[in-house]
């Protein structure tokens, strides 16, 4: 065969497959009709924002009293809650992203705003650093029975902090066994995968056991997000251990960082992150392919664009923002104060504030 036409065979061939991986990527994640991000834990609050169209802040008083302040940590949780219509019916679910940096922050917080624990249906893990799992042991005990928690397996790794000076510090690690003994079903998954989780259905006769909801696929968890931006570094100074603390190799891509991704109707999609190690820029571009959508709606989140490592990027990463042009922008956690100013005067109409118990409504 003729190596030209051989070559515009493939091509084709090529292009079909495009187009088909593309339609059935579209298939495969449902719209919701509205979404709901609770912020539990953040570095910021503040009492006296008011609230707008698209966010609800914490009331200030209620019955001629000053109610109690939460707290903000260097962490981060948010709550998620999505409603849509199913089989002719409406459901509205929950699912916990990430417990935030201490053992009872989250819980604090949570008794403040009246958040109930029980009624979640999954737990999603952004990655293993510790400022985004601390208060899952509370959240466990507070849930009391059987729970899912999705994560990569990277976020299990020992891993250290080695500053260019030589100091060098180990970060707390999630303990499996722990988590386990409490009713945490860890389900380790690197790809994409998507909530509400399949459930098990138990026949009477206890011998067939059917998996039901399968093309229920809500939420889209994106797994390991591959790098393509030639600015976005990951983590220079992360370290995982091979044997023991003296034997270290370099773990900058933090392979584990995950985002969420849901599509709201007739609006775009809307994107959530825990840190961003993975890169914003990475993670809209990824979020935007295993889609098929380009309408970027809402990002919210931790872009990690704070610390002297991280501030070269700014620039790169305000450029490409206003190239993906979304409707709102929400920076969380580690952002930063300079890449957050950067962003209200590049974007200012997109730019909305932060702050520990605001919900902000997509619908």
């Amino acid at each position: 065969m003729d190596k030209y036409l051989s070559h515009i065979i493939v091509k084709t061939y090529m292009k079909f497959i495009n187009i088909y991986e593309k339609q059935l990527i579209l298939i495969m994640l449902q719209i919701v009709d509205e979404i709901n991000i609770t912020i539990l834990v953040d570095n910021i609050t503040d009492r006296l924002l008011p609230s707008l169209s698209l966010v609800k802040r914490p009331a200030l008083i209620s019955n001629k009293r000053f109610n109690k302040p939460p707290i903000a940590e260097h962490g981060f949780s948010a709550l998620v809650e999505i409603s849509y219509r199913y089989k002719d019916e409406k459901f509205k679910q929950k699912f916990l992203f990430d417990t935030g940096v201490s053992k009872n922050g989250i819980i604090y917080n949570a008794n403040i705003f009246n958040i109930k624990f029980r009624d979640i249906e999954t737990i999603i893990l952004s990655h293993g650093h510790f400022d985004h799992f601390s208060g899952l042991i509370s959240v466990l005990k507070r849930i009391n029975k059987p729970i899912e928690i999705v994560v990569h397996s990277d976020a299990f790794l020992k891993r250290w902090i080695v500053f260019s000076d030589g100091r060098k510090a180990r970060m707390d690690i999630l303990n499996e066994e722990n988590i386990r003994q409490l009713g945490g079903m860890i389900i380790k998954n690197n790809g994409i995968s998507y909530l509400p989780r399949p459930k098990i259905k138990i026949f009477e006769n206890n011998k067939d056991n059917n998996r039901f909801d399968k093309k229920n696929k809500r939420i889209l968890i994106t797994g390991e997000i591959p790098r393509i931006t030639n600015f976005e570094k990951g983590f220079p100074l992360q370290y995982k251990e091979v044997k023991d603390e003296h034997h270290l190799i370099a773990d900058t891509l933090v392979k584990d960082d995950q985002a969420l991704v849901m599509l709201l109707k007739n609006k775009g999609l809307v994107i959530l992150t825990g840190c961003g190690h993975a890169g914003i820029i990475n993670t809209i571009h990824y979020a935007r392919k295993v889609t098929g959508i380009k309408k970027i709606y809402a990002i919210i989140g931790g872009f990690h664009l704070t610390g002297q490592e991280y501030e070269d990027y700014i620039p790169s990463t305000i450029t490409e923002l206003l190239r993906i042009n979304s409707e709102y922008i929400i920076p969380c956690h580690c952002t930063g104060w300079k890449a957050s100013n950067e962003i209200i005067r590049a974007m200012p109409q997109k730019y909305i504030q932060t702050s520990v118990g605001s919900t902000f409504c997509f619908n």
